[in-house]
């Protein structure tokens, strides 16, 4: 400051001193003083022009273009640059954190609509369109109760309970193949609120069928139970001859087994459930399975068609060319399915069937099928015959001692060796149950390419 001061007493009395001196004048101070407010206008002028340039600039200041001011406008335009300088660096860096902030918004599984305090949608991710239909552009300032058309949704924003989300359907919902939401508002701000979104078709799925598999489990139970109680009450109040004695304890010895293959069946799939999938350095010899599933089988069909009735007619073929052949993955595990497939075809062929039971490959894959000629089943019911408890009749299935989870096991235990349950069915000709495994899992023996079995 008492430099500027200094700079304009020098240049007033500069411009005095020469109009005092100047040659052919009269030496007056008179002179002086003209001279005086000559330089003072000179000044005056040159600083309008600076703060005219300074104000030029700032219209539209290029920060990297050196602007060269002179004075006190040279000191006002450096601090005035510096300070853009530091807003634009300020401005950057609030944009990259909001474009990563953004990012990251849009990498999450739960859709996000910001609205604002009149409802109409100020942002929305790309979540938030697959969930809910919202396209991020075109739906900019739309009522999101006119984008969200459900009744649902429609009660819970006029209700403006928040403390909990409500669920709708979602855009891709069909009978078919349901699509379900949680959607959940979170006021904010001066009336602002988050609109968040996430698909709970998944857990609303196996919500369902835990409902439904714990019912069928207690029903399941509750029925040998059943019997097994009336039966021992009859027990204990009446008494009984020992014929009469000897057959209620068979009928109690048959729920009790009932009761723990039962057991057995749900202990393997939980078993299958939470286990990790079976590596490929473990090696099975199918020969092996054919020969424990062979003796099973014909024990099983034994004790349910015995020889006054009409004997089961067994087959079982393992071309020698394969006999040899080898199964990656766990032996126990494959030994269930290959008996539960023998052992509902045992239990549903009427006595003097006959079931067939197949190891065949070719250069693609192995196949290991089991056919009956029992009643068959109808089309309609293919696609679920594995789930767990179903049955196409509950009380035949009872008669002939099955738990309703057979199959469940059995497309567990392939899908987890990488291979397909495939099912083939008639009414009134037969069933073919096979499992196809691919080639990357199978070992086989040293043969020549025309003695390959081929695979129907």
């Amino acid at each position: 400051m008492i430099g500027r001061l200094f700079n304009l007493i020098f240049v007033l009395l500069l411009g005095g001193l020469a109009a005092y001196f100047w040659p052919g004048q009269t030496q007056s101070l008179q002179n002086a003083l003209m001279g005086m407010l000559a330089a003072a206008v000179a000044l005056y002028t040159y600083n309008i022009w600076q703060s005219q340039r300074l104000l030029h600039w700032l219209r539209q200041p290029e920060l990297d273009k050196q602007i060269r001011f002179r004075g006190v406008w040279g000191e006002a335009g450096d601090r005035i640059i510096r300070l853009l300088k530091l807003k634009e660096n300020q401005r950057i860096v609030s944009e990259e954190s909001l474009r990563q902030f953004l990012a990251a918004i849009q990498a999450s599984p739960h859709g996000v609509v910001i609205l604002d305090k009149d409802s109409r949608i100020h942002w929305s991710n790309q979540t938030a369109y697959r969930h809910l239909g919202l396209d991020p552009k075109l739906d900019v300032q739309q009522l999101i109760g006119n984008m969200l058309r459900s009744p649902d949704f429609s009660h819970y924003v006029h209700a403006k309970s928040f403390d909990r989300e409500v669920f709708i359907e979602g855009r891709l919902h069909r009978i078919d193949r349901p699509h379900k939401l949680g959607v959940q508002l979170f006021p904010y701000g001066d009336g602002r609120m988050l609109l968040l979104s996430r698909d709970v078709t998944l857990i609303e799925q196996a919500e369902t069928m835990r409902r439904d598999f714990v019912a069928n489990v207690s029903h399941e139970i509750r029925t040998p139970l059943t019997v097994l109680s009336g039966f021992i009450e009859t027990l204990q109040m009446l008494s009984l001859t020992e014929d009469e004695r000897a057959k209620y304890l068979s009928l109690m010895a048959a729920q009790s087994d009932r009761m723990k293959s039962l057991v057995e069946d749900l202990l393997t799939l939980s078993r299958l459930e939470g286990s990790p999938f079976p590596g490929n350095r473990d090696w099975v010899a199918v020969h092996k399975l054919f020969k424990t599933c062979e003796v099973e089988a014909q024990g099983l069909s034994e004790r349910l068609h015995p020889a006054d009735k009409g004997r089961q007619q067994l087959v079982f073929e393992l071309p020698e060319d394969n006999a040899s052949d080898e199964l990656a993955g766990s032996q126990s595990e494959l030994h269930s399915a290959f008996s539960n497939l023998i052992s509902n075809a045992i239990r549903y062929t009427p006595a003097g069937g006959q079931i067939t039971v197949k190891w065949a490959r070719n250069a693609e894959e192995a196949v290991f099928s089991v056919t009956d000629t029992g009643p068959g089943i109808a089309p309609e019911h293919f696609s679920r015959l594995a789930e767990r408890f179903y049955r196409i009749d509950r009380s035949r299935s009872r008669e002939t001692g099955g738990t309703g989870l057979g199959l469940a096991i059995v497309k567990h235990v392939v899908q987890r060796h990488g291979g397909t349950l495939l099912i083939d069915s008639k009414l009134n000709k037969g069933s073919t149950f096979s499992l196809h495994f691919p080639s990357a899992r199978c070992r086989f023996g040293q043969t020549d390419a025309k003695d390959q079995v081929a695979v129907n």
